[in-house]
């Protein structure tokens, strides 16, 4: 699945970030100071709006002034300091205005632009001979030639020739008049370099398909079409808790006798282990929104069939709606096919939840642009209690750094959110520490990563960043076994089936985790993240402060135990399979989340991290520890078919690339999983 961030599922689409930049540097938690009176603003340059790879040496010459372009202005609005501050007491669990969340029209009235403000750059603008397009309370969209956009921020514009073909930038930093500069949060697309985010969910036989054609390029041999005599000929799985059949046919590998892997797991299984059946909730009273691009015409249909299919409630009426404007869809062919993201997160999210109200807000395509504005729609009209997110990008790549805008206006939303009451969580990636040498043979990594690094928007300070594991279930039922970090490396059976092609394996699939050098530590992880991680960033920079780590939370994504999804693809027929990524995770967080406000007595948990870190090193989750787990059972076969073959692959499991779960907080599960009922308990016993 694409993006302009990255859908994190295996079938990981991208789709182009704008090319943009902020009013300030990158490595900020938080937006700049207050506001600074017009008498004393000064004329802002803009650092990032010249990118790096507009150098002298693939300078092609000036754009034509007549050619035509877009940029977006996002607005500043009032008080950036006061906001962030205010979303951070609201949050802070102790703090004596936290939950003290204010509506969307107090909220837009104190913080959002003011009509001065949209005046004097509404003014500018078209002053300077660009066309408004589109405005909203969150930005205004211009158009123009090339001499009008000269005119209005300050720079020539010239065209680079760049890996991936010609394309457009500022000749230098742009700048901002002293006018209205502190109306002016950021300014994108002044680029047009395209800069993807991708799904962060992947189905097993795209995932498998995916590795099968890598393996070439690896200079690995063609996968066996069928199996050595000593195993089953047809599709096993193990499906009577996890490592419940064991292929004894199968060559020696990582141990004696390797187990099959378990069948993909259903909703009523994950209830069952995360303890929200025992809990007695349902998420009744709260509201979820999933947020990813397009829309399948079958959602709700599919839904529906798919909880009566396996012994669950379909959504009743008005329970699900929809917010999606088809006749505004762009981009399909750099996005391709969401359908599937949107059938994992729905089907999650009303799966772990089944009371819960739940909206479908699709974005216009999978462009940064168009994410931020249905993280808008959410915001400006309060849908939703919880918001989930199976998508990103990486912050720093090959052919240029994340867009400063990208940042800026997303944080913007998050921390408007936060003031409202809204939580948002935030798939952490499916490519470990994002690496080259992860992205070297991952297959839902973005090969252009220079460096490792954590994602995009799972880095924010203001989103609950949500990692995945291997979850191994005790029984049909789903009674809870045990967890390990989400990671996965994959060998094929050899032609002649009697051993597997390579041993070891080599990193296929894995959860998203690290530091990030761009943001300073929140205050929330103080205490729990302890500096030996804090102050080391993913790449291995040392910092003099802790910076903010991710993931935060964790639960089950593992593509090899997998989640069962069904849906009608577009002119197919309806069809389950199962999926992995922490795209699964986000939409069961999601869930979890719901269920808790729930418990809660309806109480809304605005930003979700505050509460979480309250509640780290105790019962209230599982501390999921690879070292501590010490059971037979952390690799397993896997034999299916896939493409209309029966495929044999051995997958040592709890392998992520960089990341390991180990006691405490770590860079793979964070602060660990929900622990069943002591979770929920936990919500019981305490004021907050």
């Amino acid at each position: 699945m694409p993006t302009a961030r990255t859908l994190r599922t295996r079938t990981a689409v991208a789709a182009p970030a704008v090319a943009a930049l902020i009013l300030g540097t990158l490595a900020v938690a938080a937006p700049a100071g207050a506001a600074t009176p017009v008498n004393e603003q000064t004329a802002k340059e803009l650092p990032g709006s010249h990118p790096a790879w507009a150098t002298a040496q693939a300078d092609l010459g000036a754009v034509a002034d007549s050619a035509q372009s877009t940029a977006r202005v996002y607005l500043a609005g009032q008080d950036q300091a006061g906001l962030a501050a205010l979303a951070q007491a609201v949050s802070d669990v102790n703090s004596p205005k936290y939950g003290e969340f204010l509506s969307t029209e107090d909220t837009q009235a104190k913080f959002g632009a003011t009509p001065a403000q949209v005046k004097a750059v509404t003014a500018w603008l078209t002053g300077a001979g660009l066309s408004i397009s589109e405005s909203t309370s969150h930005y205004i969209q211009v158009s123009g030639s090339t001499s009008a956009l000269t005119k209005a921020f300050g720079t020539p514009f010239h065209s680079y020739r760049t890996a991936d073909g010609t394309h457009r930038a500022p000749a230098r930093n742009a700048v901002v008049p002293a006018a209205v500069a502190n109306a002016v949060l950021a300014v994108g697309n002044l680029s047009d370099a395209p800069h993807k985010a991708v799904s962060q969910a992947v189905s097993v036989k795209d995932a498998e398909n995916a590795a099968a054609a890598a393996q070439p390029r690896l200079g690995l041999s063609p996968q066996a079409a069928k199996p050595d005599a000593g195993l089953p000929t047809v599709p096993t799985c193990s499906d009577n808790g996890y490592a419940s059949k064991v292929a004894k046919g199968a060559p020696a590998g990582y141990e004696k006798n390797e187990p099959f892997a378990p069948c993909s797991y259903t909703p009523t299984q994950l209830r069952k282990a995360y303890g929200i059946t025992d809990a007695k909730v349902t998420g009744k009273g709260a509201r979820v929104a999933i947020i990813d691009a397009y829309a399948l015409g079958t959602m709700e249909q599919d839904a529906n069939h798919f909880a009566s299919l396996h012994g669950d409630k379909p959504f009743a009426k008005g329970q699900y709606t929809e917010v999606v404007t088809k006749d505004k869809w762009n981009h399909q062919a750099d996005c391709g096919d969401w359908s599937g993201e949107e059938a994992l997160d729905v089907e999650m999210a009303h799966g772990l939840a089944p009371d819960a109200k739940v909206v479908y807000v699709g974005a216009n395509s999978c462009m940064d642009a168009d994410l931020n504005a249905a993280l808008a729609k959410v915001v400006d009209g309060h849908l939703a209690d919880v918001v989930s997110n199976s998508w990103g990008e990486i912050m720093h790549g090959k052919s240029g750094d994340l867009d400063p805008a990208v940042i800026a206006a997303d944080n913007q939303l998050f921390e408007l959110g936060a003031l409202e009451g809204i939580s948002f969580t935030v798939s952490s990636g499916d490519c470990g520490n994002s690496s080259p040498g992860a992205a070297a043979t991952g297959i839902n990594c973005e090969k252009d990563t220079k460096e490792a690094q954590a994602d995009w928007p799972s880095a924010s300070p203001w989103v609950t960043s949500v990692g995945g594991t291997a979850l191994e279930l005790a029984d049909k039922s789903g009674k809870y076994g045990h967890e390990v970090s989400m990671g996965d490396q994959r060998s094929v059976l050899s032609a002649d089936g009697k051993s597997w092609d390579p041993m070891p394996g080599f990193f296929y699939f894995g959860g998203g985790g690290g530091v990030s050098k761009d943001f300073q530590q929140p205050w929330y992880q103080k205490g729990v993240v302890p500096n030996s991680i804090a102050k080391v960033a993913a790449d291995g920079t040392k910092s003099l402060t802790p910076l903010r780590a991710t993931p935060d939370v964790a639960m089950s994504g593992d593509l090899v135990a997998a989640t069962l999804v069904g849906y009608t693809p577009d002119k197919g027929a309806y069809s389950e399979g199962g999926y992995g990524g922490t795209s699964v995770s986000s939409p069961e967080l999601a869930a979890v989340l719901a269920d808790t406000i729930q418990e809660r007595g309806g109480r809304a948990i605005g930003f979700a991290n505050p509460v979480l870190y309250d509640r780290a090193g105790t019962k209230a989750f599982h501390d999921v520890n690879n070292a501590a787990v010490h059971t037979p059972f952390g690799n397993v076969v896997d034999l299916g078919m896939i493409g209309g073959q029966l495929k044999v692959r051995l997958y040592k499991v709890g392998a992520d690339y960089g990341l390991t779960a180990s006691k405490g907080y770590d860079t793979a599960t964070g602060v660990g999983t929900p622990n069943g009922v002591d979770y929920f308990k936990s919500f019981q016993l305490r004021k907050h």
